[in-house]
């Protein structure tokens, strides 16, 4: 019978961590020019497009900004060390 817990799971995976970064600089920077486009194209939306464009177009930005603060908390994820107690420094503080 095997009793592996979570928690032993959880420490056989973190010794295989492998350093990584996720988004490139390119993708990254990419996505910056995007977020910067689509936030001038909501600033016209707003004047002359009905609601719905103007929302989809919020979405899309947010949704920009959310692929981009998850990859960076993944990074820091993979990244941990083994035994590492978890802090993130400023990142989680409230």
């Amino acid at each position: 019978m095997n009793l592996e817990s979570p928690a032993m799971s959880m420490e056989l995976s973190i010794v295989n961590v492998r350093i990584v970064m996720a988004l490139s600089k390119s993708v990254e920077e990419s996505l910056k020019e995007a977020e910067a486009s689509l936030r001038n194209a909501l600033v016209f939306a707003a004047r002359q497009e009905r609601p719905v464009v103007c929302t989809t177009i919020s979405k899309v930005i947010q949704e920009i900004e959310t692929l981009q603060s998850f990859d960076s908390l993944m990074d820091k994820l993979e990244n941990r060390m083994q035994g590492d107690s978890g802090n993130f420094g400023t990142f989680f503080r409230e």
